[in-house]
This record gives C-alpha cells, sequence and structure tokens, in this order.
C-alpha cells in the first residue's frame, strides 16, 4: 500500500473526518484495505467457523405463546455479497457475527453463539455443566442450554457465572436454572454486580429502552438495506428477562474458586466496559475468558443508549494486566461475544493492540483537549496509527472513534465547550424556527438542504433538514427529504449502531413511532431491586410543579428485612428518605408490609394485606404527583 493510500485508509475507515460515516456507499464499498487485510480475514472466518459441532434448525426461538423472540434466519440475506447498500466492512462483520450454533472451543469448552446479541460459554465440570453468561432471554438460553444437551449429554447445570451486570450476560438466568433449581449451585459474579444489574432500570432506564431500539435497529428489517447486525451480535432477543442473585462474590484480582472440580482464577476490571466486570483463568485447560474486555471490535466508551462514560484508560490497563497474567498461560481466550482467539502468540497480540487502541484514544483526547479543542473539533481531527487502524478487531463496528473521544471529552469537560456562545442556547424547535426564519423560510431553507445534498455534503443536509422537521414537523417534503439523506448515511456507515440509528430515524419519519417491542421483565428483577432503590425510582417519577404545595410524611416498615423503616417525605416537589428503626412520631401513616406486598402496591394493586396506621389517603397523595414515563417518545420530530 502506498503512503497516500495508507493515509486514505487511516482517515476513512479509523475515523478522521468522516469518522464511521459520511461516505456514500458507493464511496464506501471501494475503501482500500490495511495490509494484509486478505489474510486476516481468512483467519477470522476460519476461527469463527472452528469447532462447529451444529446449528439450530431452524434458528428460530419462541416464546410460550408461541411469538418469535428471536431469528437467526431471517440473517440468510448475509451469505450474498455485500450489495451498494452497506459498507463492505460491516458487511463482512455481520457475517461473521450472524453464524450461530454449538462450537467445541477446546477440551471441555463449549459456546453457543448467534442465538442472542451474546455468546453463552459451557465448561464441562466433574459432574455437570458450568453456564458463563446465559444471554438476555430464557427462551435462548434453554434453546442454547438444549442445543448443547443434544450433542454433549443431558449434565445438569452445576454453576452460574455472570461476567458482569448488563443484561445480555445474565437475563436468560431462568432458562438454565428455572425455579428451584438453583438451590445449592453457586452463582459467582463480581463484587457490586447486583447493584449495578438494577440501578440502570431505576433512573434513567425508559430513555434508554427508548434509545436502545435505535442502537440495535429493533424495529427495522432485516434485510441489506435494513438492519444487518450491531457489530458486536446481531440484535437482542425479546423473551422473559430474570435475575438470580449470586451466592459468591468475586472481590479481587487472584482470587480462586472450584466450581464442579473446575478451577477459576478471577482478574477484576472494574470501570471498564462495566462498572463491575471480571476476567477469569482457567489453568488446567489453559484457556481464559476476557468477559466483554477484549472482542472483535472496538467497544464504546460512551454507549449513543445512553450511559454514564465508561474509563478508557483504566480499559487499558487492565488490558496490560491481562497480558502479564495470562501470557504463556494460554492457548485460547474466549469471551462474551463474538469468535474466540487461539494460539499465545495471537492472543497477546489481540490484547496489547486492543489495550493500545483504548489508551491511544484516552491519551490523544486529553492532549487535544489541553490543546484548547473541543470534543466535536478532536473528533473531526484524531487519526488512529495505521498499525492501530490496520487491525479488523480494531474497527468501529460497535464503538466509533468519532463518539468515543466525544465521551472521553465528556468524562473530563462536561457537555460545556467553553464557549459562552454555547452557554444558553435555545432548545431545539425555537432554535429551528430562528434558522430557517433567518435562512429565507421553509422553501428556501428546503432548496438549500438540496443543493448540500447534490454537493454531497449528507452531513450539513442533515443539520438543515433536522432544522426544517423541527420548525414544521407537518412539512412531508422536509421529513421525506431528511428520511432519504439518512438513509444514505446510514448505509454508507461502517458503524452498525450508526447505520441503525439513522434508518431507525429514516423509518420514523415516514412511518411515525411504533410501539415498542420490549422484553418482559420478571418478577425476579423486581425483587433484586433493593427498597432504596424502589423509593429511587418513584422520586425520579415526581411531577415536581404538581407537587410543589403537597406535604407529607409516611412510614413504609418492613420487618422481614431487619425491622427496617424507611421514613419518606414530599415537600418543595422532592420526596426523600431515611431508614433506621425507629418509628417516625410526625408520620402521617405508618404501612407494615413484605417486599412482594410493597412491589404489589406501587403497581397500583392496593394495599391489600398492608397494615395501616394512621391516614391511608396519604398514599393515594403521594401516589396522585408520580408520573408515568413514556417507552414512546419521538426522537426524529419534537
Amino acid at each position: 500500500m502506498t503512503p497516500m493510500n495508507r493515509r486514505h485508509f487511516v482517515a476513512a475507515a479509523a475515523g478522521a473526518a468522516a469518522a464511521a460515516v459520511a461516505l456514500s456507499p458507493e464511496a464506501a464499498s471501494a475503501l482500500p484495505r490495511p495490509e494484509g487485510a486478505e489474510a486476516a480475514a481468512k483467519g477470522d472466518f476460519e476461527n469463527a467457523d472452528r469447532g462447529f459441532v451444529a446449528a439450530l434448525e431452524p434458528g428460530v426461538v419462541k416464546n410460550a405463546e408461541g411469538q418469535v423472540v428471536w431469528d437467526a434466519d431471517a440473517y440468510e440475506f448475509l451469505e450474498k455479497d455485500a450489495p451498494k447498500t452497506a459498507h463492505k466492512s460491516l458487511w463482512r462483520q455481520s457475517q461473521l457475527v450472524s453464524k450461530q450454533g454449538l462450537y467445541k472451543v477446546t477440551d471441555r469448552i463449549y459456546q453457543v453463539r448467534g442465538l442472542d446479541l451474546s455468546n453463552m460459554t459451557l465448561v464441562e465440570g466433574d459432574a455437570g455443566v458450568i453456564v458463563i453468561d446465559p444471554l438476555i432471554s430464557a427462551e435462548t438460553a434453554a434453546a442454547a442450554l438444549k442445543l448443547y444437551r443434544k450433542h454433549r449429554g443431558d449434565r445438569p447445570v452445576t454453576g452460574l457465572i455472570y461476567t458482569h451486570p448488563h443484561v445480555d450476560h445474565f437475563g436468560g438466568c431462568r432458562g438454565v436454572l428455572p425455579k428451584g433449581a438453583e438451590d445449592g449451585v453457586p452463582i459467582l459474579a463480581p463484587d457490586g454486580f447486583m447493584e449495578h444489574a438494577v440501578s440502570e432500570n431505576v433512573y434513567a432506564g425508559t430513555a434508554m429502552q427508548r434509545r436502545s431500539g435505535y442502537m440495535y435497529g429493533a424495529q427495522l428489517p432485516k434485510s441489506a438495506v435494513g438492519q444487518i447486525g450491531c457489530g458486536l451480535g446481531q440484535t437482542v432477543s425479546l423473551g422473559s428477562i430474570g435475575l438470580i442473585p449470586p451466592t459468591r462474590d468475586i472481590t479481587e484480582t487472584g482470587q480462586t474458586e472450584t466450581v464442579d472440580g473446575v478451577r477459576f482464577e478471577f482478574q477484576m476490571t472494574p470501570g471498564t466496559e462495566a462498572a463491575a466486570e471480571m476476567n477469569f483463568l482457567l489453568p488446567e485447560l489453559r484457556a481464559v475468558c476476557m468477559a466483554e474486555n477484549a472482542t472483535h471490535t472496538m467497544h464504546n466508551i460512551i454507549t449513543l443508549r445512553g450511559a454514564q462514560v465508561r474509563d478508557a484508560r483504566q480499559w487499558a490497563h487492565y488490558l496490560g494486566e491481562s497480558v502479564v497474567l495470562f501470557g504463556g498461560k494460554v492457548d485460547v481466550a474466549f469471551a462474551s461475544h463474538h469468535w474466540p482467539t487461539w494460539g499465545g502468540e495471537f492472543i497477546v497480540e489481540l490484547l496489547e493492540r486492543q489495550r493500545d487502541l483504548y489508551a491511544y484514544m484516552h491519551d490523544q483526547t486529553l492532549r487535544m483537549i489541553n490543546l484548547g479543542m473541543t470534543g466535536r473539533e478532536i473528533a473531526e481531527e484524531i487519526e488512529l496509527p495505521p498499525a492501530l487502524a490496520g487491525v479488523w478487531a480494531n474497527r468501529g463496528y460497535y464503538g466509533s472513534l468519532s463518539h468515543n473521544v466525544k465521551g472521553i471529552y465528556q468524562r473530563y469537560m462536561g457537555w460545556f465547550d467553553g464557549n459562552p456562545a454555547h452557554l444558553w442556547e435555545h432548545p431545539p424547535v425555537a432554535e429551528a424556527k430562528r434558522y430557517v426564519r433567518a435562512l429565507g423560510g421553509r422553501g428556501a431553507t428546503l432548496a438549500k438542504a438540496r443543493g448540500f445534498v447534490r454537493d454531497g455534503d449528507l452531513r450539513f443536509a442533515a443539520t438543515l433538514l433536522n432544522h426544517l422537521v423541527f420548525a414544521d414537523p407537518r412539512s412531508r417534503a422536509a421529513k421525506s427529504e431528511l428520511a432519504r439523506v439518512y438513509d444514505r448515511l446510514g448505509q454508507g456507515s461502517e458503524n452498525a449502531v450508526w447505520r441503525n440509528f439513522y434508518l431507525t430515524g429514516a423509518q420514523e419519519l415516514r412511518e411515525g413511532v411504533r410501539g415498542a417491542e420490549t422484553s418482559v421483565s420478571s418478577a425476579d428483577m423486581l425483587m433484586a431491586l433493593s427498597v432504596d432503590q424502589l423509593i429511587d425510582s418513584v422520586a425520579v417519577r415526581i411531577d415536581g410543579p404538581r407537587a410543589w404545595d403537597v406535604r407529607l410524611r409516611m412510614d413504609w416498615s418492613l420487618p422481614s428485612l431487619g425491622g427496617r423503616v424507611w421514613h419518606l417525605t414530599l415537600r418543595h416537589g422532592v420526596l426523600t428518605y431515611r431508614s433506621d428503626t425507629e418509628a417516625d412520631p410526625e408520620a402521617g401513616v405508618r404501612l407494615t408490609m413484605t417486599k412482594p406486598q410493597l412491589l404489589a402496591m406501587l403497581a397500583g394493586k392496593g394495599l391489600g394485606g398492608i397494615g395501616v396506621e394512621g391516614d391511608a389517603s396519604l398514599l393515594a397523595e403521594l401516589l396522585a404527583v408520580v408520573g408515568k414515563p413514556d417507552p414512546d417518545f419521538p426522537i426524529v420530530t419534537p
């Protein structure tokens, strides 16, 4: 590759200027490849197929009501060559990720891949099988376990390990350990797992779920012009979610646990891909599980569905520690997504290149911050070195260089870039109306936007058309033009999440917001919430203005929880609380109940069986100012 072509590759594919998109599909299809790409591509496909035992046939999983919760067969179109409506590099990644079935990783270690967003790993012990990360839904996890047992025997589940507290790594637990079957089965998880597993659902869960629909393209048709995957996996399953609390906490690096005769040595990696996460070595099997810390894609430092910004510096540090801990001790590395890596040299190479990827993003973002550059400017200018940009596993299929460095900027500097012009801007609709007026009205704005489309500047065309839609959401012409621009931006993107966001936005501009297709939450998830978290979930739904003049105090007593009493006060539109073991003499009502009764009460099922001392109408007064979240709020229109 000539120096000029190499620079073109780095700039276009790794993120400078265009970041992950802004190319026409035709240009994207013509991207040059890094040196050695053909060999690397062949190696990835060989590794993705290695150890194949059998596929689930048909590749469809249904729930008890006959509803489809997973359809791997919907991606059969990926067997064809990449069309002009998809980035060749992303198409290749989706071909790899869409492979499904049971695979042998090494002696006594198997994986079921392609039956959910994540992988389920099974380690054969002395008496049964240890399940690692049981997918999102009980239905897909049960199908994965059934497929394993069909080919390896009807082994009982003798252990369960959660590598971290994201739902695609614990939600399917009831598919492998139904109610009652968990008795006596050790369940291992990193310290802090339970707190983080449920906390996302307490505060901004509704908004994050809505944006997840965009991120994973949940409402898009599976086709060459629609959803082709999400880079990390294909999509999310839509079955029943459960949560069985861990029985053993992993608290420190070097901790060793034996489950069903299999020895595990753990590395704690908090603050990386999840707030609580761990890798582990299987020393006798010469294998290491890298959880979600080292996969075959650039991961998210900030996820576009919404979350707290992750620590790229810590992530890089722990990957470096992994090299020291596991180098020379393993022959295969597997993870909770994608296919394994075999060979000690290749494992170290993967870990080091991913370590350097996150470290480079972090350090160069900070260098540019200290030159006075803003997040948007850094995202436009930063380039990965060719040695990192030319690695398939570092490509931005899930995370992107552009939005990751903006996340790093946000972690250190917050939302404000220091320019006072950005300190008190109008909200979107008010700003849009002023822009449209300044541009000469709706017709002139539309004409100018179409001019930028003709010139190939789809990014600025999208900006103008977005203003026009927010200024006049009834304009079919504006929404239609913006949808076409989003189609082109999405279909030209190497990043699957960007593609899904653009194409979902285009779909909603044309069709409006559809009802959300969400996974079915279970009693497990609700029971996992602490009383503090339940009260917090009420507090963040208080309609402040309606509650300004409401003043009340009440006690919630739960004798089964160590005799704790929660003292709630609503005043100034704010619900506050504290807990101890004493009654509040100023409380207007005292409610004595069990945890299930509390959940039923908050679900609007009344006070059945709850002990009431005082004025029961205070509960109705409180609930009257609790708002209901909107799971289908608009995103691409006002």
